[in-house]
């Protein structure tokens, strides 16, 4: 131990301290200073940023020894208060730059200390500050961030004042499509929001810390667990195996379609007989300390009898290759799409027939902070399990009974999330925090380090995907042929969803009139398929879009040409042969030609010989739901001091929380209540309906359906015979009801599709998008700069503005990593945010350009349809479009890493 004299945030402090602990983990576990966090652990993503003697340091990596003594160190505590705020906290809030908020803090102090330095920064100078300090971001595309930074700036020279930034509200009061700051602001950019780790840091005395013995190998069979060495390690309180699972041991895949082969029940919560992924979790080691536990888990002796392992679909399609899961077949779900006429005759009638192979890979989520839970017993003898969850009654369902536990019993509770994208859709450790809470009696606590959250959560399903189209020499689409294969992974929870979303997607916002289609769900070794932003459209959609600028090519006709004469117009079907909720695609790019043509010039203009510049484009669609018949519930409750809104619509960043506020002021407009007399309680199966999972971007319209119709129950309930409204005191005195109940399902018609041929109506809304890409191709290396993005979007209504902005330039983003950098194939490789891709802020460009065509929607709240998916439906296309118009090389298999890039100029 040593002693450490230092000065936090103006307080001189006298530590005694372990001199190879992280600076990090002094803040936060001595100190109790969360407002600090720990993302990636390797100094990659700057969440855990601190100033050090006017210096920006990242903490998780800076051991406490290394600080000198009298260091003046300043967290997020230190830059303001909630009364208080700094500049740039005051500015974040305003540009919508606190989504998820897991890595504001790091992101404030950083910039406050730029600010310090240099008052009057360029966007440039910002952009390489953040980037010198490996400052990332997964949710806003960066672009917020710098606008926060300048309007901060502004503040700091005195050439704005804080009265400027808010904006003015219309007479009505509404906030509906406003820029309304979230309610979670002010807590994200102050580090007083709590997330899982800050709130497992506050557990009481005694609660377990758990650390799992995992699965180095992708498949084997078990023959041994061999726990008595690691039950005879210090602070050992507990090793679990599956022999201390109470119930089935499983969890529930809820198999969606009847025509699935598995049953649902072949993912197991603690390993028993196989191992079918890297990572799997086989034995729960439970300790009084973190360190005590990791130390016993290598003491855990698993004997194992290797098997052969698929890790791809084609792998385990395979005629020599065995089941992975012995009585289901490897291919356990199909898919069919016939529409209109047989498509081989046309095809060979037809003018132009263009067909090629693509794959979209599987992408990793790479949230900034690591998933993360804990689980407790409560006074009512029920498990409570706390974790990132978006979908709290999902999971319920999905791990009671492999818990042994009635769903009375069991509890679940999102905490703030550091993101997800998706991969929260699926269950990944709650199971755990529930076994290991049941079999000690405890409260226990569970968090992955970075490596574990990339190799032991699920990711993209990648589609390999065989694509043709036939056309007249006019252009006008004939027939499409598709045939898709979707690597789900091991477990086949939401496999046939995803697998039918190629039968809806692959062609969509054109109108095909006859289509033959044959997807399929493939079981795997490698890493399990969950949901993540898009799901289905970005691996469905790249090759649509891909291969109709490879039909333009052949018929030598512009690719926005093309794609005018076929983008739906009134009369026009869907691939599942149903009518577009709204006709818009005309109107987005008619918005998109003028960029277009000015793109296409200013990359002919710029181009030189070592540097091509291109411009691209695609079109993007997708559904805004589950498929139907789909529906949610939601409460209101008229109170003394307002409105009480209750739902479990959950929030990884996305704006659940204003999504819930904006919808129902809007309905509570007639009663004149203000926003914040608008009290939110929300995702805790204890104390909210079942209002469906926060996923598919179906929770505006589900949800938000539910909430009008609470907040109209309410109106009717209090509204006096003279048109004006009873105060809470006057329904309470008349005895009458306070609680009212909002239901809401999808209207009749609206059933999904048909299991044979893949028509219906599985959505009722969609959304709809075009993007346009301008790259820089570098012909020496084969490096792919995306110089700049415009996304045009319906989306309906918008709930509020400054949301769906920031959701809007995210996903872009997020296009551009999954085009040209993200991976996770090669599990000794691909181990952080570094070796999977992630986009860092000069990897992003700072021309990021969002604009809009609102079509109100029939079907969702005062016209809204949903908005998260869109922006990842397409813009990955637009790049590699842009990349052939640069340098006339085509990637179909993505990401467009610069030696493919290179090795196809090399090629020609």
């Amino acid at each position: 131990m040593i002693k450490k004299h230092v000065i936090i945030n103006g307080v001189p402090q006298t530590l005694i301290v372990d001199g190879e602990v992280t600076l990090a983990n002094v803040l936060r576990g001595q100190l109790h200073m969360t407002g600090t966090k720990i993302g990636c652990g390797k100094a990659q993503c700057g969440a855990c940023s601190v100033i050090v003697d006017g210096k920006v340091i990242r903490s998780c990596v800076t051991k406490i020894k290394r600080v000198a003594d009298d260091a003046q160190i300043t967290t997020i505590e230190g830059v303001g208060t909630k009364k208080n705020l700094h500049p740039v906290q005051l500015a974040w809030m305003v540009h919508g730059a606190a989504q998820c908020g897991f890595c504001s803090p790091g992101f404030i102090v950083s910039a406050k200390q730029l600010l310090d330095d240099n008052s009057n920064p360029t966007r440039e100078d910002v952009r390489d500050w953040f980037q010198k300090h490996r400052n990332a971001c997964r949710c806003t595309g960066y672009k917020p961030l710098v606008d926060a930074v300048m309007t901060a700036a502004k503040l700091i020279r005195g050439e704005m004042k804080t009265e400027d930034l808010w904006e003015k509200l219309p007479s009505s009061g509404s906030i509906w499509g406003s820029n309304y700051i979230r309610p979670s602001a002010l807590a994200k950019v102050t580090g007083t929001c709590d997330f899982g780790a800050d709130l497992g840091v506050k557990m009481p005395c005694g609660t377990l810390q758990l650390k799992l013995v995992q699965a180095k190998v992708s498949h084997a069979n078990i023959i041994s667990i061999d726990t008595s060495e690691a039950e005879k390690m210090p602070g050992v309180y507990k090793v679990i195996t599956h022999k201390d699972v109470k119930g089935k041991n499983r969890i529930t895949g809820l198999i969606t379609f009847p025509n699935n082969k598995g049953d649902g029940w072949d993912r197991p919560i603690l390993c028993d007989e196989k191992v079918f992924q890297f990572g799997d979790a086989i034995a729960i080691v439970a300790a009084d300390t973190a360190e005590h536990a990791q130390a016993a888990v290598d003491k855990v002796k698993v004997e194992l009898e290797i098997l052969p392992a698929y890790m791809s679909a084609p792998a385990a399609m395979a005629d020599d290759a065995i089941e992975i899961h012995p009585g289901t077949p490897n291919v356990y779900w199909e898919t069919k799409v016939i529409k209109g006429e047989e498509t081989a005759p046309l095809m060979e009638k037809a003018d132009i027939v263009v067909q090629d192979d693509f794959y979209v890979g599987r992408q990793p989520h790479l949230p900034i902070e690591p998933d993360v839970g804990f689980a407790f017993i409560d006074e009512e003898d029920r498990v409570v399990i706390h974790s990132k969850s978006i979908g709290i009654h999902l999971h319920q369902a999905m791990i009671a009974p492999g818990l042994g536990l009635e769903l009375d019993k069991l509890v679940i509770v999102q905490n703030p999330a550091g993101g997800t994208f998706g991969y929260k859709f699926s269950p990944t450790i709650e199971a755990l925090l529930g076994v290991a809470a049941l079999a000690t009696g405890k409260p226990v606590f569970l968090e992955f380090d970075y490596y574990q959250q990339i190799t032991y959560t699920g990711k993209r399903s990648p589609f390999f995907i065989n694509l043709k189209y036939g056309a007249t020499k006019e252009g006008k689409l004939v027939a499409m042929e598709a045939d898709w294969s979707c690597d789900h992974g091991p477990y086949s929870e939401f496999g046939d969803l995803v697998t039918l979303r190629g039968s809806q997607f692959i062609g969509a916002g054109y109108m095909i009139p006859n289509i033959r289609s044959n997807g399929r769900t493939v079981c795997t070794n490698h890493a399990w398929g969950s949901a993540f932003r898009g799901y289905g459209s970005p691996q469905s959609l790249f090759a649509t879009e891909v291969l109709m600028d490879e039909l333009a090519e052949k018929l030598g006709m512009d690719p926005f040409e093309l794609r005018y004469k076929n983008v739906y117009r009134p009369g026009d079907t869907t691939p599942t042969g149903s009518e577009p909720d709204v006709h818009s695609m005309v109107e987005i790019m008619d918005k998109l030609k003028p960029l277009y043509d000015a793109a296409k010039k200013k990359a002919e203009a710029e181009s030189t010989a070592d540097k091509k510049r291109g411009a691209g484009i695609s079109l993007g669609v997708y559904g805004a739901g589950l498929d139907n018949p789909d529906g949610s519930e939601a409460w209101a409750d008229y109170t003394e001091t307002g409105v009480t809104i209750f739902n479990g619509w959950e929030d990884h960043g996305q704006g659940a929380d204003m999504g819930t506020l904006a919808t129902s002021h809007e309905a509570l407009l007639p009663l004149g209540i203000k926003p914040e007399q608008i009290k939110l309680v929300m995702n805790d199966t204890s104390k909210v309906p079942a209002s469906g999972p926060a996923g598919g971007s179906r929770s505006q319209v589900m949800t938000g359906n539910a909430i009008k119709i609470a907040c109209e129950e309410l109106l009717k309930a209090i509204q006096k015979p003279d048109g004006t409204y009873r105060t809470y005191g006057e329904q309470v005195a008349a005895g009458l009801p306070t609680h009212f109940v909002g239901k809401y399902s999808t209207p009749a018609g609206y059933n999904g599709c048909d299991l044979e041929t893949g028509q219906g109506v599985p959505f009722t809304t969609y959304m709809y998008a075009a993007f346009l890409s301008e790259v820089e191709v570098d012909v020496k290396t084969g490096k792919t700069k995306v110089l700049g993005m415009n996304g045009i979007f319906d989306v309906g209504t918008l709930a509020n503005k400054l949301v769906v902005d920031g959701q809007m330039f995210g996903g872009m983003v997020q296009g551009i990593g999954l085009a040209l950098s993200e991976d996770f194939e090669d599990l000794k490789k691909h181990i952080d945010l570094v070796s999977c891709g992630l986009p860092f802020i000069k990897d992003a460009p700072d021309k990021l350009v969002v604009d809009y065509v609102m079509t109100p929607r029939e079907h969702g709240p005062f016209g809204a349809s949903g908005a998260g998916e869109a922006p990842l439906t397409s813009p990955h296309a637009s790049i590699i479009n842009a990349i052939t118009n640069a340098c006339g090389v085509r990637i179909t298999k993505l990401p467009a890493l610069p030696e493919k890039v290179l090795a196809g100029l090399k090629a020609q």
